[in-house]
């Protein structure tokens, strides 16, 4: 493709040789370049692009795309230099792949908690209705039947559009996306279209990246306010910032609710380890997932897929017999004493405190709630000591324990943690840094009927510890010691 075409909106500063150069791929990673290619230079956390142009020159780029032109340009690249770079790299790779994102439907979900699940239960209702779908998600990228691992919520601009093409080629019909603040942040969305787009809720997380509450607010808040007038766009009214999300947006407004008037309005009848009993706009209907968190999720599923016209009896009961995302309250129960074993990505004090107020409300009697919970090292510190409250407040015992420590010390993160005790909690509470010895103690611990809440990892099957990703399942642990209980 000519250069000059794949800079369509790109913010031009100045130009440095022949723009009707021919460009055969975009890198932005300079070990990935080869000849014929356009190395976007992009400004990183740890390091900058600008570094690494001349690499990518010698491999062969045949233009760079960067902030600040180098001192000494070769005389057979042509430069480009733009007024964000990570802004261009959105633009250029919607350009290069053929503008994927105008040929589909293409709808994407932000918010603190809850992507994920809408996100999947939108590709397999819309799948389950007949269309072949795409999902970008945590979990995993589908293109229909064909799965990919993820490595990031949202992958890179270049990425994106790739898979996105991808997905055109195979013939989906409808893409379904996460839309990570960082994601918004870093404009590895910019340039893609989108038919609508969905806010869960907004809570305490990502505070080591985005430093203050309101830059966090302002970042989710932003991708709504540059929606076309021909997208949807809906919130949850229940959140104290749902309305503020879609202040300034052209898209249609549209909004779901389980407390207040809404255009897409449930109300739980009923919830339990079988599932949820509850009624959406009048209709009442049995789901399989379980907890009122899931009840707001099947609502924003519900409304998108009435923006995209279709039969509202046929969606819900589609719907109904739809299992969430993996690792989201994917639980089991022991065969022996009847021990209830949940496992949940829950990462932040939010989904923490949905998830055990959910567990609190299935207890049919004195049950206890044993919960086994770390933080990410390398993450937001500040949430540390409010994870351990949250736990300590709605659990009858707690085991703090290794998440991903990543370069940290699990110990100093295990005392970031309990710095959030009082006397009281204090004594429901003890550390063990060994993730599987920790799981080992909780099933120790239960009684019969029991709940045991391992939370964090969900879907991952690592535990990232100094730069090295070490095979750990928490599901397969809490099996394992469901067996050894049969022995």
């Amino acid at each position: 493709m000519i250069l000059q075409d794949i800079l369509y909106k790109v913010s031009i500063r100045s130009t440095k040789g022949n723009t009707q150069v021919d460009v055969n791929n975009l890198v932005i990673d300079s070990r990935a370049a080869a000849a014929g290619c356009c190395f976007i230079a992009l400004p990183g956390t740890k390091t900058d692009g600008q570094v690494y142009i001349q690499d990518a020159v010698e491999k062969g780029a045949v233009a760079v795309v960067c902030e600040s032109l180098p001192e000494k340009p070769d005389e057979a690249v042509t430069y480009i230099q733009v007024e964000n770079a990570a802004e261009a790299a959105g633009y250029m790779s919607h350009n290069f792949f053929g503008e994927p994102s105008l040929k589909m439907k293409l709808v994407g979900v932000t918010g603190t908690n809850g992507k994920t699940t809408i996100a999947t239960l939108l590709w397999k209702l819309f799948t389950a209705l007949g269309y072949k779908c795409g999902l970008i998600s945590t979990v995993q990228n589908q293109v229909g039947d064909k799965v990919f691992a993820a490595t990031h919520t949202t992958p890179d601009a270049v990425s994106i559009n790739a898979l996105l093409k991808q997905m055109l080629d195979e013939g989906c019909v409808y893409v379904f996306m996460e839309c990570s603040s960082h994601a918004i942040h870093q404009h590895r969305i910019t340039g893609l279209q989108f038919t609508g787009a969905l806010f869960t809720n907004i809570t305490h997380d990502h505070l080591d990246y985005h430093k203050t509450f309101d830059e966090y607010i302002r970042v989710k808040k932003s991708w709504f306010d540059k929606l076309p007038s021909s997208a949807f766009a809906i919130s949850n009214a229940d959140d104290k910032r749902g309305a503020v999300m879609l202040q300034n947006t052209h898209a249609r407004k549209y909004f779901y609710s389980l407390k207040t008037m809404a255009e897409y309005k449930g109300k739980i009848l009923d919830n339990g380890l079988e599932g949820l009993h509850m009624t959406i706009n009048d209709k009442e209907v049995y789901f399989r997932l379980i907890g009122e968190f899931n009840a707001y999720n099947l609502l924003a599923v519900y409304g998108a897929a009435i923006c995209l016209d279709e039969d509202k009896d046929k969606v819900l009961q589609a719907l109904s017999s739809l299992e969430g995302a993996e690792g989201r309250f994917d639980y089991r129960i022991s065969k022996k004493d009847k021990i209830t074993g949940i496992v949940d990505y829950a990462h932040t004090p939010d989904a923490l405190l949905n998830v055990l107020a959910t567990i609190k409300k299935l207890r049919r009697g004195n049950e206890k709630i044993i919960t086994v919970v770390g933080c990410g090292g390398d993450r937001d510190k500040t949430k540390r000591p409010v994870m351990a409250e949250v736990a300590c407040e709605y659990s009858d015992k707690v085991i703090f324990t290794s998440d991903n420590p990543r370069s940290e010390d699990p110990l100093a993160i295990l005392k970031d943690m309990e710095a959030g005790l009082t006397v009281v909690t204090k004594k429901k509470a003890i550390s063990i840094a060994d993730r599987k010895e920790a799981i080992k103690t909780a099933v120790n611990l239960a009684g019969k009927d029991d709940i045991i809440l391992v939370a964090g990892k969900g879907h991952e099957k690592y535990q990232d510890i100094k730069g090295v990703k070490h095979e750990f399942d928490d599901k397969q642990v809490l099996n394992e010691m469901f067996e050894m209980l049969e022995k």
